[in-house]
């Protein structure tokens, strides 16, 4: 049974920083691209980036390019999405899920997953 639990959201003022943390179990970690979603309340959930097994192939959707990284872990089975310079059109719930590749998994075309959390709220406002 797949498990994952997020982390690291909150309350932060425009141009701040947030780290979010990802746990995954009951997968073979390495055999999978992971990536961050985020999804507002009314609208569909939307990739923000993912990164492949190895961290060499990374995406990043234009909302994200330029102020979050996304990072794995893959001895502890986390995936990491440090964002800085945040806006408040960033408030949403934020997840995270794994797939085939992260182009796929970033754009929607790759929706095999179904074992998401419960996310994590970040909330950027003043």
């Amino acid at each position: 049974q797949v498990q994952v639990q997020e982390s690291g959201g909150g309350l932060v003022q425009p141009g701040g920083s947030l780290r979010l943390s990802c746990t995954v179990s009951g997968l073979t970690f390495d055999d999978y691209a992971m990536g961050w979603f985020r999804q507002e309340p009314g609208k569909q959930r939307e990739g923000v980036a993912c990164i492949n097994w190895a961290a060499v192939d990374i995406v990043y959707m234009p909302t994200a390019e330029g102020r979050f990284t996304i990072s794995r872990d893959n001895a502890k089975n986390t995936v990491t999405l440090q964002m800085k310079n945040l806006l408040p059109e960033d408030t949403a719930v934020y997840y995270c899920g794994a797939g085939s590749s992260p182009w796929l998994l970033c754009h929607g075309r790759d929706d095999s997953f179904n074992s998401w959390g419960q996310g994590t709220q970040v909330t950027v406002s003043s």
